[in-house]
């Protein structure tokens, strides 16, 4: 049973971040049947903690009160990517782990678990803006960049701020029932569950590499997007055998030619998507998908969400215009 939690601070702490622990953990919503938490806030440098936000967290908690957490939650802060962390903060969080209690981080406080070794060999998760360098301070942790949390048996971790919710929700789904989530979801007025990954947040233009040979034959894609491509036209516009146009196309874009057009389509597809009030038949025409089945098929399989489902959530309910 989930009873005790602490969220461990360390100066620089996201006051936001915060306060979603205190929400969903912190609460006493015993007056509709719903189970309270014994919820510490603890400190892992002095009782006055500062926030990245310029005010300081005063608490009467030191490291003492996580030993006997089951659950110890560890929110982001202010450069906690690249800093260094108190070695008895590590230290506890490593012997919470090893006594049976589960822990979590929200966003950038995943670098506070691997800094323990709480990721080795572990899936993890954490901000799409940090995973390439969650990853490289942790080699042996498999990062997964598009999800919005990932539960490896004691370690839980949450992608950017709101996904601390989707995250902390979780714990209390598999600690308490679907039903005490849903009742806290419902008076934090968020959904109890939310479809899809991060990957519908990420801005990832693909980047502007070299081109010696194939430079011209790119831009020339990305002004016909809308156009019926294969690689014996585009290699003929190149003036090259369509095999020397492979390689050399994915010698100086770093893909081949049907996944760059892909990307290229969907970026084009979520930009109206957000921007315009065309209808989704209309965007899969006009990125060269054809119809509003086939924009969905690889808009769920490169976003892990559907068009009208991106559309709403960069757009509101106003944005709708067709099924997809």
């Amino acid at each position: 049973m989930l009873k005790n939690v602490a969220a461990l601070l360390i100066d620089e702490v996201n006051p936001f971040e915060l306060g979603v622990l205190c929400e969903v953990f912190g609460l006493d919503r015993s007056d509709e049947g719903l189970p309270v938490h014994d919820f510490a806030v603890v400190s892992a440098e002095g009782t006055a903690v500062r926030t990245h936000a310029g005010f300081s967290i005063s608490t009467p908690h030191g490291l003492d009160r996580l030993e006997e957490a089951d659950l110890i939650a560890v929110p982001a802060g202010s450069h906690f990517v690249e800093r260094t962390y108190p070695k008895e903060a590590l230290d506890a969080l490593r012997r919470a782990v090893e006594r049976g209690a589960r822990v979590l981080s929200v966003c950038s406080g995943a670098f506070v678990l691997g800094e323990a070794g709480l990721l080795d060999g572990r899936r993890c998760t954490t901000h799409w803006r940090h995973s390439d360098e969650l990853a490289r301070r942790f080699p042996t942790a498999r990062v997964e960049p598009d999800v919005l949390y990932v539960d490896e048996g004691p370690v839980v971790t949450s992608a950017g701020t709101a996904a601390g919710i989707d995250a902390a929700l979780h714990v209390v789904r598999q600690a308490h029932g679907p039903a005490a989530a849903n009742a806290i979801a419902r008076r934090m007025v968020v959904p109890p569950h939310r479809d899809g990954g991060q990957a519908q947040y990420i801005e990832r233009p693909l980047p502007r590499t070299r081109c010696d040979t194939v430079g011209d034959t790119l831009a020339w894609m990305e002004r016909h997007l809308d156009q019926e491509m294969t690689v014996e036209q585009l290699a003929d516009r190149a003036h090259m055998s369509p095999r020397t146009f492979a390689r050399r196309f994915q010698q100086e874009t770093g893909t081949t030619p049907y996944r760059w057009l892909l990307r290229q389509r969907v970026l084009l597809a979520q930009h109206l998507l957000e921007t315009s009030d065309a209808t989704v038949d209309t965007v899969a025409g006009r990125t060269g998908f054809g119809n509003a089945a086939a924009l969905r098929h690889q808009f769920v399989r490169s976003l892990g969400t559907t068009p009208n489902a991106y559309r709403r959530a960069f757009r509101g309910p106003a944005g709708m215009t067709e099924a997809a």
